[in-house]
């Protein structure tokens, strides 16, 4: 199983709705490196979901369930030049709220994450995440040991 990181604006589509909707299609994916994670992704995978721009935090756990399809959210100028669709996304299910957010600030401030890629690459919306720096993580949620 792998891990990652995945990043949702909370007031577009964030934890509740996802919780609300009992999974979610993650779509909408233009960074050519976020959407070689999403291919990357296979069933039983496991990830963060990340509130962006407000809140900034890990404030729960998904699951994939459908590996990677064609993002239907791809309008006429998302294509390539041949008129083919590279963008994509996954099925993914909410598994549990964390017990408690972990904020950006707390990542930062913890020195075992100071190569998450929340951090190193900090733009990318669809990240991988080491299985130490999950257990970090789950540690500071106040879900088990690092």
């Amino acid at each position: 199983m792998a891990f990652w990181l995945l990043k949702s604006e909370p007031d577009v589509f964030g934890w509740e709705d996802l919780v609300r909707d009992g999974q979610g299609f993650w779509d909408g994916v233009r960074n050519y490196q976020a959407r070689n994670n999403l291919l990357a992704m296979r069933v039983g995978d496991e990830g963060l979901f990340y509130h962006s721009n407000l809140g900034k935090a890990c404030v729960g756990v998904v699951r994939v369930v459908a590996e990677a399809a064609p993002d239907p959210t791809v309008q006429p100028e998302d294509l390539t030049k041949d008129g083919r669709n590279p963008w994509v996304g996954v099925t993914v299910v909410p598994v549990r709220a964390l017990a408690k957010p972990v904020t950006l600030a707390l990542v930062k401030a913890t020195p075992n994450l100071a190569q998450m890629a929340l951090l190193t690459t900090a733009r990318l919306s669809v990240q991988p995440v080491r299985l130490d720096e999950w257990r970090e993580i789950m540690a500071l949620a106040g879900e088990g040991g690092a």
